[in-house]
C-alpha cells in the first residue's frame, strides 16, 4: 500500500520541479509467462510500470481571442478595451484561458508529472464560453479548440513517430480519457439524441482515445470506457449532458425512448460485466450530480437511477470524478434518498411531474459565485444532520477520585452504578450509529469528487490522485497491444449522415410542449431492471475498505496568477482583514470578485464577474508584461493535512467523518455517550470508531464548533463555574473547506461574513443527542440524591 510519506514526497518533488520515476529492476520488460491484458506473454515485451498516480484535469476553456491587458468587464470579456487581464489569465474573473496559460500548463505537466502518472482523466469543457456577442462561437471554433487540447496531450504523452502503429489508440504512452463538457457543443448545454453531428465529429477528434471496440457505442451517445489497467481497472466516461437539467433537448432517464434511459442501461450492463470479470471502475463525467434541498444539476430521474446504480455496484465502483462547477469540493450521495418507487424498479417522469417546483443550481448552465455560495451552505446544512458517534469518554470510578472532595459513600456508589449503566448504553449507541451510516464501512453513502478548473475563475488548478497498487507493483502495462476487434458493425463515414442544423430549436420547442402537456396528466410509470447488489459473501469494495485500487489521497496544485503575472504586487500586501476586503470601486460598499455584497453577506446574482482587479479597468497595469516563471505549487495534500482535512484515505468512511466535522454546529451538536466496549468488533472497526469519537471530542475541546460565538466546555458535575463568553473560535474545518472551494482566492473577512455569519443556527437535535441528554439528566439527579 502507498503511504502518506510517498504522497508527501510527490508534493515536494512537484514543488522542486524534479519529479521523475524511480528506477526499478526489470522495468520495461514483461517476464516470460506473465499474464498481461488477458494473454500470456511468450516473449519479453516492452511496457511501463504502474506508479499508483493519475492526473485529473478539467475545464481548460482555451480562448484564442484573449488579449493581455484587456478589460475584464462583461462587454469586453478580455477581448478588447484596456484593463487588468494578465498575460496568463485574469484570475477570479469570468474570462476564459489565454493560449499562453494552456501552453504553460501542459509544459509544466510535461516537465513535472509526465513520468509519474499512469493515466489522465480529462473531464471536458475544452472550448471557450459563448460570452462575447461580438465574437459568437461557431462549430468550427469549438472543434478546433478541442483539437488544440488533443495536440497538447500529444506533445506531453504522445509516442515518438517511430513508435507509431496501425492502432490510433496506441499513439499515447498512457491512456487519456475525455468526456463531453456542456461547452464542447453548440448550442452549449444542448445535446440531441445520438447519433448526431457531435458524436460523429468527436469520434474523429478523439480517435486516439476511444477503443475501437466501443466506437459504435460512442457514436450512439458519446459514452465509452477505457481499461487503464487491463483486466483490473476501467475508467468509464459518462455523457452527463444527457442527465443535465439545462439540456432542453432531452427529458430525463425514465422513458425508454430517451437517451438518458439508454445511457443508464449501458452503464448498468458495463458495471455488471466488470463485476463478473473481477474488475473495478472509476466513473467520470463533466456535470456532477449535485443535489441539495430543492436544487439539483441533474434531472431527478437520472439522479435516482444513477444513485441506485452506485448502491448496487458499490463493490465495483472505486470512485467518481467530475468538473464543471469550478469550485473544489466533494459530495455525499445518500442512498436513503432513493425513493421506494425507484427501489421497486418503477419510475415516473418526475421532471414533468414537478416542472414548476424544481430549481436549477445553474444560470444558463453555469454556476455563479452567488449560487456556489448558497450551494456550499446547503451542503453544510445537510451534513450537520449526519449521524454522530459518541464522544464522552467514561472511565471506571474509584473512591480515590473523591479524596479531595466532601462526598458520601452513597454518592460514590451512585457513580459506580451510573458508570455501569453507561457501559450498557454504549453497545446500543455504537450499534445504532453504525446502522445509521450503513455499517462499519459507511455503505449508506457514496462519494463524488469535484475538481476545480484550469480556467482561472479563481486560480488555475491540477489534481493528482494516488491509488493503491498493492499486488500490482510488478505489473508491466504493454506499450502496445494488438488492435481490439470491433464488437459492433463498422461505423459509416460522416458524410453518410445529414443533419439539419436549424432543426435544434424545433426539437427543443417540441420537447418543451410535451413536458408541459405531461405535467397536466397523471404521471406515467416506467419499469426498469434493478441491478443485483453485491453478493453477501463479497468483501466491501475499494471505495469502502482500503485495498488494491482504493483511492488513497490527492495532491491539489494551483498556479498563483497574481504573483506570476506580476502586475499588481508592487504595493505592500494588506496587513488587516479590512484592507484585504476593500472594494475595488469607490461607489460599491463591498465586493467579492467585483460582485456586490449586501449587509447580510449575500453576493450579487450575476453570471459575469470582473475579478478582484476591477479597479484597474480602462488602463494598462504596466507598459509591458513582466511575468515571473510560471509554475504550479502545492495548495494541500489530503494525506498530510494536519491543519485541514487530515484524511487517511479517500474511502467513504473517511469522507463521512470529514463531512460531519464540516457540518458541526454549536453546543447542542455532538453530545452523546462514550463507547468503550469494543470486544465484539474487529480491530480496524475499533480504530475507526475511536478516531471518530476523538474527532468530535477534539472539535469541542478546541472550540472549533462555534456558530453562536460561544466556546464549548466540558460539562462538570460539581461546582460549575461561570465562564466568560469568548469571541469565538469558528469551525476551522468548515472555514478551510470554503477557503479551498475558491482555491484560496477569497479574503478571510469575506469568508467570515459570507459563510460563517450567515450559517449560525444549529440544526435540530438528533435522536441520539436527546437520549444522551436524558441519560445525563438522570445521572445528575442520582448525584443530587
Amino acid at each position: 500500500m502507498l503511504h502518506a510519506a510517498k504522497g508527501l514526497a510527490l508534493g515536494l518533488c512537484v514543488l522542486a520541479g524534479s519529479c521523475r520515476a524511480a528506477p526499478q529492476s526489470g522495468a520495461g520488460t514483461v517476464p516470460r509467462g506473465q499474464i498481461i491484458g488477458g494473454q500470456r506473454s511468450l516473449e519479453p515485451q516492452s511496457g511501463r510500470r504502474l506508479h499508483g498516480r493519475f492526473l485529473h484535469i478539467t475545464d481548460v476553456h482555451p480562448d484564442p481571442y484573449y488579449k493581455t491587458y484587456s478589460s475584464t468587464e462583461a462587454d469586453a470579456a478580455c477581448h478588447r478595451k484596456r484593463g487588468p487581464a494578465g498575460i496568463y489569465g485574469a484570475e477570479t474573473s469570468a474570462c476564459d484561458s489565454p493560449v499562453s496559460l494552456v501552453d504553460e500548463t501542459f509544459k509544466w505537466i510535461k516537465e513535472n508529472l509526465r513520468d509519474e502518472i499512469d493515466f489522465v482523466v480529462w473531464t471536458g469543457d475544452s472550448a471557450r464560453h459563448d460570452n462575447d456577442e461580438q465574437i459568437p462561437r461557431t462549430q468550427k471554433q469549438v472543434v478546433e479548440q478541442n483539437r488544440l487540447l488533443v495536440r497538447k496531450f500529444k506533445e506531453v504523452f504522445g509516442k515518438r513517430d517511430d513508435e507509431d502503429d496501425e492502432d490510433p489508440t496506441n499513439e499515447f504512452k498512457i491512456p487519456v480519457v475525455p468526456t463531453f463538457g456542456n461547452n464542447d457543443i453548440l448550442p452549449h448545454n444542448i445535446f440531441l439524441e445520438g447519433p448526431n453531428k457531435w458524436t460523429i465529429k468527436y469520434l474523429d477528434v478523439w480517435r486516439n482515445f476511444i477503443p475501437e471496440a466501443q466506437r459504435h457505442q460512442f457514436q450512439q451517445g458519446g459514452w465509452f470506457y477505457v481499461e487503464v489497467i487491463p483486466n483490473k481497472l476501467a475508467v468509464i466516461s459518462l455523457n452527463t449532458i444527457y442527465f443535465f437539467d439545462s439540456n432542453a433537448a432531452v427529458d430525463g432517464c425514465a422513458n425508454k425512448h430517451e437517451p438518458g434511459y439508454e445511457h443508464m442501461e449501458w452503464l448498468r450492463i458495463q458495471l455488471q460485466v466488470m463485476r463478473e470479470r473481477g474488475m473495478k471502475a472509476i466513473l467520470m463525467g463533466h456535470v456532477p450530480p449535485a443535489r441539495v434541498d430543492s436544487k439539483e444539476s441533474w434531472d431527478e430521474t437520472c439522479w435516482q437511477k444513477y444513485t441506485l446504480w452506485l448502491r448496487q455496484y458499490r463493490d465495483v465502483i472505486t470512485g467518481s470524478l467530475f468538473g464543471h462547477m469550478n469550485i473544489d469540493h466533494f459530495m455525499l450521495h445518500d442512498f436513503n434518498d432513493i425513493t421506494k418507487e425507484t427501489k421497486s424498479g418503477r419510475m415516473s417522469n418526475i421532471g414533468a411531474e414537478s416542472l414548476d417546483l424544481k430549481e436549477s443550481l445553474y444560470e444558463d448552465g453555469e454556476i455563479t459565485v452567488a449560487s456556489a455560495s448558497d450551494y456550499l451552505l446547503d451542503l453544510r446544512s445537510a451534513w450537520s444532520k449526519l449521524p454522530t458517534p459518541s464522544n464522552a469518554k467514561s472511565k471506571s470510578v474509584s473512591i480515590s477520585d473523591y479524596e479531595d472532595e466532601e462526598v458520601s459513600t452513597w454518592q460514590w456508589l451512585v457513580s459506580i452504578f451510573s458508570s455501569k449503566k453507561h457501559k450498557d448504553v454504549k453497545k446500543g449507541e455504537k450499534k445504532k450509529y453504525l446502522d445509521e451510516i450503513g455499517g462499519k464501512y459507511g455503505e449508506r453513502f457514496s462519494i463524488a469528487h469535484v475538481s476545480p478548473s484550469v480556467v482561472p475563475n479563481y486560480f488555475p488548478t491540477l489534481r493528482v490522485f494516488e491509488y493503491n497498487i498493492t499486488g500490482l507493483e510488478g505489473l508491466i502495462i504493454p506499450g502496445s497491444l494488438p488492435p481490439s476487434s470491433p464488437t459492433y458493425e463498422t461505423i459509416p463515414h460522416e458524410e453518410d449522415y445529414t443533419f439539419d442544423t436549424d432543426n435544434t430549436s424545433a426539437i427543443i420547442s417540441k420537447k418543451k410542449k410535451k413536458k408541459e402537456k405531461d405535467s397536466r396528466k397523471k404521471p406515467k410509470k416506467y419499469k426498469f431492471k434493478i441491478p443485483k447488489g453485491p453478493s453477501k459473501s463479497a468483501p466491501p469494495g475499494p471505495a469502502y475498505s482500503p485495498q488494491s485500487l482504493t483511492l488513497l489521497g490527492y495532491t491539489q496544485l494551483f498556479a498563483n496568477l497574481t504573483r506570476i503575472n506580476n502586475d499588481f504586487v508592487a504595493s505592500p500586501p494588506p496587513t488587516t482583514l479590512d484592507e484585504q476586503s476593500q472594494s475595488p470601486r469607490a461607489d460599491h460598499p463591498r465586493t467579492i470578485f467585483g460582485l456586490d455584497v449586501d449587509e447580510d453577506g449575500r453576493i450579487e446574482e450575476s453570471k459575469w464577474k470582473e475579478g478582484k482587479h476591477g479597479k484597474h479597468q480602462g488602463k494598462k497595469p504596466r507598459p509591458k508584461p513582466h511575468p515571473k516563471t510560471f509554475a504550479f505549487e502545492l495548495e494541500y495534500m489530503t494525506g498530510d493535512d494536519k491543519n485541514g482535512f487530515g484524511l487517511r484515505d479517500l474511502t467513504v468512511r473517511s469522507y463521512v467523518r470529514l463531512a460531519r466535522r464540516i457540518g458541526a454546529h454549536g453546543k447542542g451538536e455532538g453530545k452523546s455517550l462514550a463507547i468503550e466496549d469494543q470486544e465484539e468488533v474487529e480491530e480496524e472497526e475499533e480504530e475507526n470508531w475511536d478516531l471518530e469519537a476523538d474527532e468530535v471530542e477534539e472539535d469541542e475541546e478546541k472550540g472549533e464548533v462555534e456558530a453562536d460565538g460561544k466556546k464549548k466546555h466540558k460539562k462538570h458535575k460539581k461546582k460549575k463555574k461561570k465562564k466568560k463568553k469568548k469571541k469565538g473560535k469558528k469551525n476551522h474545518t468548515w472555514y478551510t473547506f470554503v477557503k479551498r472551494a475558491f482555491v484560496g482566492t477569497m479574503d478571510p473577512k469575506d469568508i467570515e461574513e459570507t459563510f460563517m455569519q450567515r450559517d449560525s443556527s444549529p440544526p435540530p437535535k438528533s435522536e441520539s443527542a436527546v437520549v444522551v441528554e436524558e441519560e445525563e439528566a438522570e445521572e445528575e439527579e442520582g448525584m443530587e440524591l
